[in-house]
């Protein structure tokens, strides 16, 4: 419940935050909560993803993209998700989520989402990586094409790029577009 809390709030805060462009890089400052830690007392991994949720709408929202989606009835969908921990994150720390497109495959849109505190020299310091692939689909029915969600928000900007590993990634984790039978451990 308190997740749901957390995302209202920031749909409100990111109603009146500073605007982006498109491709601009959206800080969403956090604080852990003591409904966000583990039995160990360090954020949950699992409520990382659910934070990673709430900033690509702040995302959206700032960069004005929430607003044309509502508009043509669109919306979005993480296809694929992974990240990687380097420190924990402990009760009652402030730290940012910084969140950015990284560019486009065929079918869908990467994202990179960084959690982020200041560093012993005052740097910022990334504390865990997260990348999306996702789509958009239709209220109506159907997914929404690259080339629609192009036209939609405008030109892309040419030095945007999705790693080849990111890419290569992408379709090693993809699920089998039918339903596979169930491996032999499973069964």
């Amino acid at each position: 419940m308190h997740m749901l809390w957390r995302t209202l709030l920031h749909s409100l805060v990111s109603r009146f935050g500073p605007r982006l462009g498109h491709y601009d890089v959206a800080r969403t400052r956090f604080i852990t909560l003591p409904t966000d830690q583990d039995i160990l007392r360090h954020m949950n991994n699992g409520v990382y993803l659910s934070i990673m949720d709430i900033a690509r709408f702040d995302l959206l929202h700032r960069t004005g993209i929430w607003a044309i989606f509502l508009k043509r009835g669109w919306y979005p969908v993480v296809v694929s998700e992974t990240i990687s921990f380097r420190k924990s994150l402990t009760l009652g720390q402030k730290f940012t989520v910084e969140s950015c497109i990284l560019g486009f495959d065929a079918k869908a849109v990467y994202v990179e989402q960084r959690f982020v505190r200041p560093g012993a020299d005052g740097s910022p310091e990334v504390y865990a990586q997260g990348f999306i692939r996702g789509r958009f689909l239709k209220r109506t029915g159907g997914v929404v094409t690259i080339d629609e969600l192009v036209e939609a928000v405008g030109t892309v900007p040419e030095d945007l790029s999705v790693p080849a590993w990111l890419l290569d990634w992408s379709t090693d984790v993809a699920m089998p577009a039918t339903r596979a039978p169930a491996p032999s451990v499973w069964a």
